[in-house]
């Protein structure tokens, strides 16, 4: 018989003298009421050991453990991963890399290194080849991003491939939004919304496109590398729980609502880590419309005597 187990981050608190109470993974305390069960036989049970004498209380304990079962607090088999059944190509410089693919390999994903050149592949393959909301691009660079280096990458969300960057501005390292699905944030957005944001838009454009002095750091620590590692793979895991729970009809998928630990959604939301102290801003962002082009010109002539005249609007 499968023996159910507690789910990750619940507990069975026995208070002297009373009965056993349930600390939720939420941090609540929920009292069970245990009927002719012993408490001893239903922590027995959901610690996976099995109750010592269930007797004629077999019964009453099996439905005890399906009604946590059923409200997620017990699990009768083993956790899967966030991550498993997942690809995260992984590409850009070595000291961010190497944490985001150890971090996400923990965490049961497929990781693959990957070049400029494979991201353009994916970018352009023919759609149902089983990539949609299985395969996710990571790209991290540890300086400004060059003009026009990311604008292939940015066709990924089409395809239904996750997008996620990362950034370094001199002190400053940016995480920008999880784009999975058309109409998501994109790199150009952010950049034109951050251009739009400033009064020194000229300025940014020019340190963007490489007319500064050379950089002089801070470049990033073990900390702050495994900092940024960490709040790449929290992006990830909320994409495939949302794909997850999309595939069982459940919800809109690609990371539509927000996560458990966040105010703004994750496909809406730029991060800015500090790299001198560690400080983490986050800043709601939205995908920038595309304008309509403007009606060509047309001419109107009106006749003055002899001659003709055009008036354009």
């Amino acid at each position: 018989m499968t023996r159910s187990r507690l789910a990750p981050g619940t507990g069975i608190v026995t208070v002297p003298g009373g009965a056993p109470v349930l600390r939720t993974s939420g941090g609540e305390f929920l009292r069970i009421d245990t009927g002719g069960v012993t408490g001893e036989d239903l922590v027995r049970r959901l610690a996976g050991e099995g109750a010592s004498d269930e007797g004629a209380y077999a019964a009453e304990l099996a439905r005890l453990v399906e009604a946590f079962e059923a409200a997620g607090h017990a699990l009768s088999t083993p956790p899967r991963p966030p991550l498993a059944g997942r690809i995260v190509h992984v590409l850009g410089d070595p000291v961010l890399t190497a944490p985001v693919a150890r971090c996400a390999g923990a965490e049961g994903a497929e990781v693959h290194r990957i070049t400029p050149d494979g991201v353009a592949e994916l970018a352009r393959a023919a759609p149902g080849d089983g990539a949609e909301g299985r395969v996710a691009v990571v790209w991290c660079l540890d300086s400004p991003v060059p003009d026009g280096l990311w604008d292939t990458a940015d066709r990924l969300p089409g395809r239904r491939i996750a997008w996620l960057r990362c950034h370094r501005e001199g002190a400053h390292s940016w995480i920008e939004p999880l784009a999975a699905a058309p109409g998501d944030v994109t790199s150009r957005h952010i950049r034109l919304r951050r251009l739009a944001a400033t009064a020194a838009h000229r300025e940014l454009a020019a340190y963007w496109a490489g007319h500064r002095t050379p950089d002089t750091g801070p470049r990033p620590t073990e900390a702050s590398a495994a900092l940024i590692a960490a709040l790449l793979t929290a992006d990830l895991i909320a994409w495939a729980e949302a794909e997850a729970e999309a595939e069982a009809g459940g919800g809109e998928g690609v990371g539509a609502g927000p996560s458990r630990a966040a105010v703004v959604p994750v496909r809406r939301r730029l991060r800015r880590i500090d790299l001198r102290d560690l400080t983490l801003t986050e800043h709601p962002v939205l995908p920038v419309p595309d304008v309509a082009p403007l009606p060509a010109p047309t001419a109107v002539r009106t006749r003055a005597g002899a001659g003709t005249a055009e008036a354009r609007p």
